[in-house]
């Protein structure tokens, strides 16, 4: 409802008009109609409800800014790293994409944690690069990880790792916080990454083993011999260009340094028996490590012949299989020339997780491992990709191919004419 100071100065002196208002008679002149005036007095209303909700608003900011300003007084932005766990099963891997609800990633629910615990300000969300955030390791979508390092400036809150867990689902956790120098940053630092691969030991089996008894497979201690002999060809620095996607032979960015790769003993995970693939490089390519396994298991099953391994370092493009995602696992990240530098000097914290290794195995055995275990025995995506095997041309490059189509198109030409 309009005051009445409101309402005398929406009428005008040109026209009489009288007009009833609590009792009270207003009679004034007016050049406009009823409902022109009608119309005028909503327009007024809209408008002042409208200046103040942009008050509250301004109020509000206002008040957001005061208690930012307060908050960096208390607990100053410092450079730091966050050693992270998690499970990616139903996530579409670590890298947030700002703006997409609908593909939801562990850095979103991170992001969050950190807003809602008050470590970062809440209009820093969408631009993290305002906290020069940085991950070690981009993972892909329902890879997991044990050791992913991200670096950030933080607010250094009171009991700062418990604070953001308990706004983090229970299949992410922060398990480390250590402070680093000012320029730090977790993927340019990066001398290393190592990763595992958990996989059902039936991939081992011959090409002719019964899938539906895959429960009842045992790895046997040759078979596991000549996996490692396999493994071991890829020590080195190799052009692993085959072993991604979109990566032409003379790009320098397809030689990649590997130090560690082996199968560990098998183990027992219900009824059925795993191993664990570990692997160690200076750095990875999209889908290279799914790719090496891929290949020692197409050997292994007698799908190809041994020699396509180094065959496959070079000009030609060579059809490799992919493993599934489903058990790749980021293990940890390593900063030798990080450590060596500023890791004795008395100020820095050297970036080891020894302290942290219990907390690691057990959130491994209580997400992780379970995770990969129970979504293999659902959904049998080894056994799924086993089948595919025997599609590849392992024996024949990719210009091969081609050159054998056209040869087959005009043999047809030929013989039609």
């Amino acid at each position: 409802m309009l005051k009445i100071p409101h309402l005398l100065r929406a009428l005008t002196n040109a026209q009489v008009l009288h007009f009833n208002y609590k009792g009270f008679q207003l009679r004034s002149r007016c050049t406009m109609s009823q409902g022109e005036l009608l119309t005028t007095m909503s327009t007024k209303r809209v408008n002042e409800e409208a200046i103040s909700v942009e008050d509250e608003q301004i109020t509000k900011k206002v008040k957001l800014e005061e208690e930012n300003v307060d908050n960096e007084k208390k607990y100053p932005k410092k450079k730091v790293v966050l050693l992270v766990a998690y499970s990616g099963k139903g996530y579409y891997g670590m890298q947030r994409n700002t703006g997409t609800s609908q593909f939801r990633t562990i850095e979103d629910e991170l992001v969050s944690a950190l807003i809602k615990s008050g470590c970062i300000p809440e209009n820093h969300g969408d631009e993290m690069k305002k906290m020069s955030f940085q991950r070690c390791a981009r993972t892909d979508k329902g890879v997991s990880a044990a050791g992913q390092v991200v670096s950030l400036k933080l607010r250094l809150i009171e009991d700062i790792m418990e604070n953001i867990n308990k706004h983090l689902p229970v299949q992410i956790r922060i398990l480390g916080f250590k402070r680093v120098t000012q320029g730090f940053n977790s993927k340019n630092n990066c001398d290393a990454r190592t990763y595992s691969y958990m996989l059902p030991t039936v991939a081992f089996a011959p090409k002719d083993y019964d899938t539906q008894k895959s429960a009842a497979f045992r790895l046997d201690p040759e078979t596991l011999t000549r996996a490692n002999s396999l493994f071991s060809i890829y020590k080195g620095t190799h052009n692993f260009h085959n072993f991604t996607s979109q990566k032409s032979p003379q790009d320098p960015s397809a030689r990649r340094y590997i130090t560690e790769m082996s199968c560990e003993e098998p183990f027992l995970s219900g009824e059925s028996e795993f191993a664990v693939i570990t692997v160690r490089g200076q750095s990875f390519m999209l889908h290279q490590i799914r790719k090496m396994i891929g290949l020692v298991i197409a050997v292994i099953k007698g799908y190809a012949k041994e020699e396509v391994l180094e065959r496959s370092w070079g000009n030609d493009k060579v059809d490799i299989p992919r493993a599934p995602g489903l058990g790749l696992v980021l293990e940890r990240v390593h900063f030798d020339r990080y450590n060596q530098r500023f890791g004795g000097d008395g100020l820095h914290q050297r970036l080891d997780w020894a302290a942290e290794e219990e907390s690691i195995k057990g959130f491994k055995k209580a997400h992780i491992y379970p995770s990969i275990v129970d979504t293999e025995s659902e959904e049998r995506s080894m056994i799924s990709w086993m089948a595919s095997l025997p599609i590849h041309d392992y024996e024949a490059s990719a210009a091969d191919r081609r050159e054998k189509d056209q040869k087959q198109e005009n043999d047809v030409g030929n013989e039609s004419d």
